[in-house]
């Protein structure tokens, strides 16, 4: 009990984490230790009632069984003792008669009186009668001691059960008194709410905890440095369908020319399923651009989306592409021509694509029959624009720089497609 008081101290370490109004923890606690107190109060109190009304009753008897083991000694003891006495006599006058009554034999009878057999036996006689009366004596006091030994057993055993009875009566108060504290501590314990406590934690902490009710957060309610920077709005965004290389068949992807002037391919325009990393770039002022044919366009140009050591085992690609309308088809060409400034006046062809062709296209020429403006002639003219061709597009074969558009976003008016000072 002192190690309970002790574990249960008072005031209650880490006491604070409670909630100290009446039904919580704390007032559990409290209650134990309260009870644990009780309990080892009442089993003092049981100590003393032991020592003072039960603990004198064995007292007594013990003293009465010392009193009847001196009346055993003293008594049948001392009346023992005479008799073995009264036996060694008769034994020492049964061998002196036994000594004489040889002698008589051997003697012819003569000898003193005082030897005389007859005055031996009688001796014997007297003294085996002495024994026998001791011996008697003895007996009917062992006899009284035996028949008073067995009251005297009963009388041990009724005070041993009085004793006993005396002890249960104060155990079994001392029993109920504690089954009714350890009873009022599980009570106690069990009276506690289960959300007691946690209500009490929320209520005292409540500048620090989370608000369950409190909305969660979304990414587009954050905003980051650089967020809206213009660098980072696209010219133009959306899907466009883009032929196979080997399929030959058209399948749709997501499409973005940035302010850095790149052509960036994704699967979707998802940012948050997996990284958004191009699956293809171009660089489009390194690119070549060729005429807009209803929903129709090519670009070509090599893929950056590799790294350096990929930039540099890129081939240069044609790439056709197909918008849903000839209005966006236009809208996308517009944006990526300004972006590129190298334009071609070749239409893709409706089968397959081409390389952009160089020079401009000739007012009115007609197609062949692949649907094709016609080869350009190889003149010493165009020879000479090959010669002067930017390093961006000198390797090209066939293929004639044109002016990048102006800064101000204005549009060259020089022929670039079926009609001289139109895209």
């Amino acid at each position: 009990m002192a190690n309970a008081g002790q574990t249960v101290k008072d005031p209650l370490k880490q006491g604070h984490h409670f909630d100290q109004a009446l039904g919580g923890i704390a007032g559990m606690f409290e209650n134990i230790r309260a009870n644990t107190q009780g309990i080892s109060n009442q089993h003092y109190e049981s100590a003393k009632q032991l020592k003072a009304s039960i603990l004198p009753i064995f007292e007594r008897l013990h003293t009465e069984i010392k009193n009847k083991t001196k009346e055993l000694t003293k008594g049948a003891g001392k009346g023992s003792k005479a008799v073995d006495k009264t036996r060694a006599s008769t034994q020492k006058h049964i061998e002196l008669l036994g000594q004489h009554t040889a002698v008589f034999d051997s003697s012819g009878g003569k000898m003193t009186a005082a030897d005389d057999p007859y005055v031996l036996q009688r001796g014997v006689m007297h003294r085996l009668n002495r024994q026998v009366l001791e011996e008697n004596n003895n007996r009917q006091d062992l006899i009284s001691v035996q028949n008073s030994f067995a009251q005297f057993e009963a009388h041990v055993i009724q005070t041993i059960q009085h004793g006993m009875g005396q002890f249960m009566q104060v155990v079994n108060t001392q029993a109920e008194h504690t089954k009714n504290m350890y009873g009022e501590m599980v009570g106690t314990a069990q009276r506690v709410p289960l959300d007691f406590e946690w209500n009490g934690f929320v209520e005292r902490n409540n500048t620090i905890l989370i608000d369950p009710n409190s909305p969660a957060r979304t990414v587009s309610q954050i905003h980051f440095p650089n967020q809206d920077h213009r660098s980072t709005q696209p010219l133009i965004a959306g899907a466009l369908e883009r032929k196979g290389k080997i399929m030959r068949s058209y399948d749709t992807n997501y499409y973005v020319v940035t302010p850095s002037k790149f052509l960036h391919e994704f699967k979707s325009d998802d940012d948050f399923t997996k990284d958004p990393v191009p699956e293809l770039s171009l660089y489009l002022p390194d690119c070549v651009v060729g005429a807009v044919s209803g929903q129709k366009f090519n670009v070509k140009g090599k893929d950056v989306s590799k790294g350096k050591l990929g930039n540099t085992l890129s081939m240069n690609r044609e790439l056709a592409f197909k918008a849903n309308t000839p209005q966006a088809a236009s809208q996308w060409w517009e944006i990526i021509r300004q972006a590129a400034g190298n334009v071609s006046a070749e239409v893709p062809d409706a089968s397959a694509p081409t390389s952009p062709v160089a020079g401009n296209a000739i007012p009115g020429e007609s197609l062949n029959e692949a649907g094709r403006h016609p080869a350009p002639l190889q003149t010493e003219g165009l020879e000479k624009k090959e010669s002067l061709a930017s390093p961006a597009t000198a390797g090209t074969s066939g293929v004639s720089p044109i002016s990048a558009a102006p800064a101000s976003g204005v549009a060259p008016t020089s022929g670039v497609s079926g009609e001289p000072g139109k895209y």
